[in-house]
């Protein structure tokens, strides 16, 4: 046996001491799943923060997520799938599973939120935040809007003004951008 093992008997186990640098190893494994654990008492909207996000990006009640922070794949839990109306003319839809990469700054390989532009239902793949705006790609096109536009959730059903039943309008940039 080396100097870093050595080997002791314990009824008819075997066991073997780890040398200081395994303990090492072990010890940050273990610090890092509680890390993970603890990772799990933040909210889906604290994570979107976490990554420079506002939280507005998803309705209230989301029920929770899935993140590996090695790759950034991410699957954000709804109750059900969701819709609502905004500014009139944009219409948005929510699965009760909405997934994709997250990055600072950057949702890449979104699935699970459409939008209608005209008669038209459209995947959001994409969004950038850019300084004060954020950038929605549907693949095809883009649409940039001011980040204050996503200071507050929306509800399903209702949008942004449950309350008295108006849609409230958002501030938009009219240049629209294709790929």
């Amino acid at each position: 046996m080396g100097k870093d093992q050595v080997e002791r008997k314990i009824g008819a186990c075997t066991t073997k001491h780890m040398s200081r640098g395994a303990v090492l190893v072990v010890g940050v494994i273990f610090l890092s799943s509680i890390v993970t654990a603890d990772d799990q008492s933040l909210s889906a909207y604290d994570v979107l923060q976490s990554y420079n996000f506002p939280k507005g990006l998803l309705p209230k009640g989301a029920l929770g997520y899935d993140l590996d922070r090695d790759t950034g794949k991410f699957n954000a839990y709804l109750n059900g799938s969701c819709g609502f109306a905004l500014e009139g003319s944009y219409q948005l839809k929510y699965r009760a599973t909405i997934s994709g990469f997250i990055s600072r700054n950057k949702l890449t390989k979104l699935k699970g939120i459409s939008v209608k532009i005209l008669f038209l239902w459209v995947d959001i793949v994409e969004v950038t935040r850019d300084g004060d705006g954020l950038e929605f790609s549907v693949g095809i096109a883009s649409a940039e809007f001011p980040i204050d536009n996503f200071e507050e959730c929306p509800q399903c059903g209702c949008g942004l003004d449950c309350i008295n039943g108006q849609v409230r309008k958002l501030k938009i940039n009219p240049f629209v951008s294709s790929i």
